[in-house]
């Protein structure tokens, strides 16, 4: 990985595209910095286009895409999409998204509650359409990473998909991605076509698919707490960790601009 700082002005400035995770990326111990809101303004008043790629839930995405100066957001991992358009909100899910109601991840549930001492739902599982999120790390007790990757391995095993973020193991049924809704978001809306157009921010697992796909991909500094877990690592990383690791990123790339 290469230091952030290394950013250079010709790949600053062919970037039309910032888009980025939330937790732990751009927040700091579950709040939103002052300053990493700030940077979100910076680069929304600079002209690009900021899109948050986030593991959260719906009934955050309605209000994130209200309230915060982006363009639009991704959330469930993919499943759906939120925009504004002339003061009208607009949504989009993705057609292989299944209800979390559905039997399967249910009885993904039960059993990791059963078998995974101290997970419990995610508090935020109220707002959520078509995943399931198991809570390891965001209230406590904090469990370990290995107890995450226990998660991860039976949810698969049940025949559902499972990505770890900082927080949460989020699962659900469909083939979708991040990453597969952020690029048809934006080739569909803002005439996307080129990888090297967008810079994106992340920092776990469930961002590898942006990690792998963008050359100008960026890990904030905790991302190295997880690189065991990973096999496709970020392009750049910040030196600071979290919410004031993203705001070094930024602070670099509008350095060009």
């Amino acid at each position: 990985m290469r230091p952030i700082a290394e950013l250079t002005a010709q790949e600053a400035n062919n970037i039309r595209y910032v888009l980025m995770d939330i937790d732990d990326t751009i927040t700091t111990d579950g709040k939103l910095p002052a300053c990493a809101y700030s940077a979100l303004w910076h680069a929304y008043d600079a002209g690009l286009t900021v899109v948050p790629i986030t593991g959260r839930p719906a009934g955050w995405c309605d209000l994130i895409v209200r309230q915060w100066p982006v363009h639009g957001v991704v959330g469930e991992n993919g499943a759906l999409v939120f925009w504004e358009i002339d003061g009208h909100l607009h949504r989009f899910y993705d057609e292989n998204a299944v209800s979390n109601t559905h039997h399967t991840l249910q009885n993904i549930k039960e059993r990791v509650l059963r078998e995974v001492p101290q997970t419990r739902i995610a508090g935020d599982q109220f707002a959520r359409m078509f995943d399931i999120a198991i809570d390891f790390a965001e209230e406590e007790p904090r469990l370990p990473l290995e107890s995450a990757k226990k998660i991860q391995d039976i949810c698969e095993e049940m025949g559902a998909i499972a990505k770890i973020s900082s927080i949460h193991v989020n699962t659900w049924m469909g083939t979708y991605d991040k990453l597969s809704m952020a690029t048809r978001f934006l080739a569909e809306h803002y005439g996307y076509t080129d990888p090297k157009q967008v810079i994106f921010f992340g920092d776990s697992p469930n961002d590898e698919p942006m990690f792998a796909h963008f050359p100008l991909s960026v890990g904030v500094a905790n991302v190295l707490e997880y690189a065991p877990y990973m096999k496709q690592l970020p392009t750049f990383i910040t030196s600071q960790k979290s919410g004031e690791g993203f705001v070094e990123g930024i602070e670099k790339l509008l350095s060009y601009k």
